[in-house]
């Protein structure tokens, strides 16, 4: 299991949605060999006046912030991460400079969906990558 939020100006995410969500989910098929039909990716467009963030960031600036069952290794983490910098700048022109990731890890007894803990469902993709 694995969601994502993106935050950035509305005035940068509005016109790139679509194709930024289709980039982190080659990334994260790639990285973490997700299935193609498992993307659950949600947007926060912010006003000006709403997000503050650091200096020598640009209007571009970027936060990814993953959700994900604990279990993939440090390689497939970093994989993962080193894939959004690259793709993020060569096709959307987001820098490193602008982009930040963030991954969160938690046991599968601590999700729920589809009716039953984490941990008691049978995936159709290995999450130890």
């Amino acid at each position: 299991m694995a969601q994502v939020k993106i935050y950035g100006l509305r005035s940068h995410l509005d016109p790139i949605k679509k194709q930024l969500s289709d980039l982190i989910h080659a990334c994260v098929m790639e990285a973490l060999h997700y299935p193609a039909d498992k993307r659950a990716h949600r947007f926060f467009p912010l006003a000006k006046e709403d997000f503050f963030y650091p200096q020598g960031r640009s209007d571009r600036y970027t936060i990814l912030e993953f959700s994900m069952f604990e279990g993939r290794s440090v390689e497939a983490k970093k994989q993962l991460m080193r894939l959004l910098f690259t793709h993020c700048q060569q096709e959307l022109g987001i820098s490193p400079q602008d982009l930040e990731i963030t991954i969160f890890e938690n046991p599968k007894h601590n999700w729920g969906f589809r009716g039953l803990p984490g941990d008691e469902h049978t995936l159709n993709y290995k999450v130890e990558v």
